[in-house]
């Protein structure tokens, strides 16, 4: 007898495995990764990278005992460096907070130690000490806010490009603050204002609570407010944003508001350090914001970075600063290390960019 077409096809046809319970599936899934699938997925990457900062910081360290025992032999010169390097770090860090938010926000400003200089200038003329503590105070952060919304109206009204545009504000604040300051070093005659830098509160230094204070409210603005959200968004796609809803000039101009907020409250605290300004004041921190913040895994591009990231990147250079000055090394062998860590972040940043890229077009494509 001769089979039927439908028995010759089906004979044809490979076995079928028996069916496969999916809650089974499911939970096996989540018994083998479930454990790590929060670590190895992006909500880790963050806490990967700071573990990472951690390891270069204890790295640090293991270098300082391997190369000054003497010192850290004293348990209590430990300490003392400990402020010592906090202290170092506080100024830059307010500035690296403001920084990093322009910078995830996908813009970049290279005038914010020209900020310093100028609202440090302006706050310590003999008009403006004459009204205090409260008025010096107030005019620091007038000044550092009014500047920031300048650089943010030319951005993102003027459409400037954000490098020339807070270049130009780095030329015009520094020769401002020349000019009101007759090239002159200004004391402080405050002793409010003087006393921020030598004042511990339970043995810590005063200017490491402001810097602990500033870095929580920009956690918290960057995590926990729709202000951060928008902030990712415009700085990840700016287009997209604009269709979501958010209007993305006046968010950049508030970024860079903000960012000139933070260099009026480093210029109070870099005057309280020096009991003194000058137009020279600040000088180089922009670059040692934006390290700071590219060490820390804020992405140039935008649309992503972190606030404790930034503050790390800050205590690192801290370090290395500290590290130098103790084996009396020179500030220009400083300088090398410190560029040579900023194109390796820079370099690493964009391998770990282009390889997500790759797996998210292989998984594109795997799905379609």
């Amino acid at each position: 007898m001769t089979e039927t077409p439908a028995a010759e096809r089906a004979a044809k046809l490979p076995a079928q495995s028996p069916p496969v319970d999916p809650a089974e599936t499911a939970a096996a899934g989540h018994a083998a990764t479930g454990r790590l699938s929060w670590w190895r997925g992006d909500g880790g990457e963050g806490a990967r990278r700071n573990l990472g900062l951690i390891g270069v910081l204890v790295a640090l360290i293991v270098i300082g005992i391997v190369t000054r025992p003497d010192l850290y032999g004293d348990s209590s010169w430990v300490w003392s460096n400990f402020l010592t390097i906090l202290k170092l770090a506080s100024v830059v860090g307010v500035v690296t907070v403001g920084m990093t938010f322009v910078i995830i926000g996908g813009g970049i400003d290279l005038s914010v130690g020209a900020i310093v200089a100028l609202a440090g200038v302006w706050a310590t003329t003999v008009a403006t000490q004459s009204y205090g503590a409260g008025g010096m105070i107030f005019c620091a952060l007038t000044v550092g806010l009014g500047v920031g919304l300048v650089n943010g109206l030319l951005i993102s009204y003027g459409r400037l490009v954000p490098f020339i545009a807070t270049l130009a504000m780095l030329v015009a604040a520094r020769g401002l603050a020349a000019e009101i300051s007759n090239k002159q070093t200004q004391v402080s005659d405050n002793n409010t204002i003087n006393s921020i830098a030598s004042t511990n509160l339970l043995g810590i230094p005063l200017l490491v609570y402001i810097l602990a204070a500033v870095v929580i409210a920009g956690w918290v603005l960057l995590n926990r407010t729709t202000f951060g959200r928008r902030t990712v968004a415009v700085g990840g796609n700016p287009e997209a944003a604009r269709l979501a809803g958010i209007n993305v000039k006046r968010h950049t101009l508030l970024l860079y508001a903000l960012s000139g907020l933070c260099c009026g409250i480093a210029a109070i605290m870099l005057t309280a350090q020096a009991t003194s300004a000058q137009a020279a004041m600040a000088n180089l921190y922009e670059l040692d914001a934006i390290a700071a913040a590219i060490i820390g895994g804020t992405l140039l591009s935008g649309g992503r970075g972190t606030i404790i990231g930034s503050l790390l990147g800050v205590i690192i250079f801290s370090t290395i600063t500290n590290l130098f000055a103790i084996n009396g090394l020179s500030t220009e062998a400083q300088n090398m290390v410190k560029g040579g860590i900023i194109v390796a972040a820079v370099l690493v940043q964009q391998v770990h960019f282009r390889s997500l890229t790759q797996f998210l077009s292989r998984n594109r494509l795997t799905t379609t």
